[in-house]
């Protein structure tokens, strides 16, 4: 079937990572895990865990242990509670100094106007934040929110792939395949993830990662940044060998 006249609706599912792939928080998202860390725990966040490519329920149990504090099921409750609070009352500053990355707004409206797509979004956000974020730049109204996979799913990034192909399911009444799952991301932990259940991956090096290393993580194709996104990137007829 040609991915471009599908006879049914959509059957491309489209997985977007956010931070760094769509926009960029330039600082103010470090302080509101700052604030809200110490909102939760009364301590000052001395080290906080390595984040890319992870999500935030793996970030906030592994930052609450490098500070030796026990992650308890509660207590990582309360410090994602605050950190919602937090992009909630600094909506305005997040609009203020981050931004959409150049190019995020034509490639999800260059998607949204093909039948046979349907994009959602694949996150270590929380729900509430990745929401925020995307509202905040223009970019909700062209993704199915509802349908997607977050950082309070799962620790471990790769099962949110699964996660959002069954709410994409759900939403659609479509099954798609892993071939036919596309999942974009900046950081070679959105490669892995795709790539360890057959999903096809775009790479965008708006990131930390170079070129190189989304590359070698089994991302492509490989783009600088989505000034160079055209919808064939994801219309591309799939490898028919790869696995479903």
């Amino acid at each position: 079937m040609d991915p471009r006249h599908p006879t049914s609706g959509p059957h491309v599912l489209v997985l977007w990572d956010i931070d760094h792939t769509l926009v960029e928080s330039r600082g103010v998202g470090r302080r509101f895990f700052e604030q809200a860390f110490h909102a939760a725990t009364g301590r000052t966040l001395v080290k906080r865990a390595d984040i890319s490519g992870r999500t935030e329920l793996d970030i906030i149990r592994q930052s609450l242990a490098v500070n030796d504090i026990e992650p308890t099921g509660d207590l990582v409750a309360e410090v994602m509670n605050a950190l919602v609070r937090e992009y909630q009352h600094g909506s305005d500053e997040l609009g203020t100094t981050g931004r959409a990355l150049p190019g995020a707004h034509k490639a999800v409206q260059l998607l949204a106007a093909e039948s046979s797509v349907f994009q959602t979004v694949l996150t270590g956000n929380l729900p509430e934040v990745a929401r925020i974020k995307l509202e905040t730049f223009h970019l909700a109204d062209y993704l199915n929110l509802d349908a997607g996979a977050y950082g309070s799913d799962h620790t471990d990034r790769s099962a949110l792939v699964a996660i959002a192909r069954e709410r994409a399911a759900e939403h659609t009444g479509i099954r798609f395949a892993n071939s036919a799952t596309v999942l974009i991301g900046d950081t070679p932990g959105d490669a892995a993830a795709g790539r360890s259940v057959g999903a096809r991956v775009i790479g965008v090096a708006t990131g930390k990662s170079s070129i190189a290393e989304l590359t070698g993580a089994g991302a492509s194709p490989v783009i600088e940044s989505l000034h160079d996104f055209t919808s064939a990137l994801v219309l591309t007829r799939p490898d028919p060998h790869s696995p479903v």
